[in-house]
């Protein structure tokens, strides 16, 4: 694991790494100072602290709301995606197996933003 060193609100921090994770964890540091900056800008909060938890609570409101948006998502499967056989001899596993993957891929789409 190796150290990185960025900055969140004019603030240096020396983060640790996982090996191959340095462009997300860079990601949710711009996304952090993004959301810290945004509220000290706007004027009403001035303790770090309380930005910094405004912030959290902001990012993970969102999070929340993007999960319970793919979650309420209808899963809908192309014709395509089920094969002939399944469709020619009523093979109801298969299809609900495509229909599995289908919404596998669709909740691993999104996690690159996350540590």
């Amino acid at each position: 694991m190796k150290q990185i060193e960025v900055q969140i609100m004019g603030q240096s921090y020396l983060l640790g790494c996982p090996d191959g994770g340095e462009a997300q964890l860079r990601e949710a540091v711009d996304r952090v100072d993004a959301a810290m900056c945004k509220i000290r800008d706007a004027g009403k909060v001035k303790a770090r602290d309380r930005i910094a938890v405004l912030a959290s609570l902001n990012l993970a409101f969102d999070l929340a709301a993007q999960q319970a948006a793919a979650a309420a998502a209808p899963l809908s499967v192309p014709v395509a995606a089920v094969p002939a056989s399944a469709a020619a001899d009523g093979g109801e596993a298969d299809a609900r197996a495509a229909q599995l993957i289908q919404k596998l891929d669709q909740a691993l789409a999104g996690d690159d933003h996350l540590l």
